[in-house]
């Protein structure tokens, strides 16, 4: 189903494409340090921002000259990345990156928002450009669309509560300890491969999963990174809990990232669109808009 490709259903956990784990957090500390942001791990990682592009890997500038408008389509109600805002007009991560690729191309855009499920349909039938809705690049979605670049990945991490964080996690650190996990997604099946001498619980959803850890019924829980952050800095966690140990994000369970999505074939557009993105992180604006909208980092 076209709904379980969605970035939050899937629950992903996405990796660098083309760059190992030590070489993209290298990029993810250069860009920190260069916006005067700590790195991952210190006392100031919820500011931390991580970097999704190897400088070394400049796209070419296409021919921007037969662009004349790119129409957007987005989802409804996702947000952070796709919401309504107060004057009714679409808001949120993902409206606001893509605002900031039309500024960079110099082209003129539209963004309009429709219910998830429609927006393939939408693209398929020219009511739309291309697609930036937080959607998962899947083998069976690349035999439908072709995609930019990721331009942002959900890595998983360990939840503790604020008294039994540790700063690394590895599985023989875990041995005996009661993970909890939410049942059939891909964060169990990384902990039933990696962290065979955990006691793992399986739990229906994220609401049963995190009210066991704040009850103590599990020393720690395994997740999208990005939903527990925000779940950690809101008032569902009471302050109880905090990140243990850095992300992980193997590709071998966990997917190539989100991409903004293009009908098979366009390649000017799609060429653009990776162009434009490394451009806005190259100036610090992608590292603006991570800020606004995570203050506490997924990474």
């Amino acid at each position: 189903m076209f709904q379980t490709l969605h970035a939050a259903s899937s629950a992903a956990v996405l990796a660098i494409a083309g760059l190992s784990l030590g070489v993209w957090l290298a990029l993810a500390g250069g860009a920190a340090q260069a916006q005067g942001i700590a790195k991952p791990g210190t006392e100031a990682a919820p500011q931390a921002v991580p970097g999704f592009w190897d400088p070394r890997r400049r796209p070419d500038r296409p021919d921007l000259s037969r662009l004349t408008v790119i129409r957007f389509l987005t989802e409804t109600d996702y947000p952070p990345f796709n919401f309504t805002g107060p004057d009714g007009n679409p808001a949120g991560f993902n409206v606001d990156l893509a605002r900031q690729i039309c500024e960079e191309i110099k082209v003129t855009c539209t963004i309009q928002m429709r219910r998830f499920e429609t927006l393939l349909d939408a693209l398929s039938s020219n009511r739309g450009d291309a697609i930036i809705a937080s959607l998962a690049v899947t083998p069976q979605m690349r035999a439908r669309l072709d995609f930019s670049d990721p331009y942002y990945r959900a890595p998983a991490r360990f939840v503790s509560r604020r008294d039994a964080v540790i700063p690394e996690i590895r599985p023989e650190y875990l041995e005996g300890k009661k993970v909890g996990v939410v049942a059939g997604s891909s964060h169990e099946a990384y902990l039933k491969a990696m962290f065979t001498d955990a006691e793992l619980h399986s739990y229906p959803n994220d609401d049963a999963l995190r009210l066991a850890l704040r009850r103590g019924e599990v020393d720690f829980i395994f997740g999208d990174a990005i939903s527990l952050a925000f779940w950690i800095n809101g008032t569902d966690s009471d302050g109880c809990c905090a990140f243990s140990g850095g992300p992980f994000v193997e590709s071998r369970y966990f997917g190539e990232g989100i991409g903004i999505g293009v009908r098979k074939g366009n390649d000017l557009l799609r060429q653009a669109l990776n162009w434009a993105l490394f451009r806005v992180w190259e100036k610090g604006r992608y590292t603006d808009l991570w800020l606004r909208y995570f203050s506490v980092s997924p990474f």
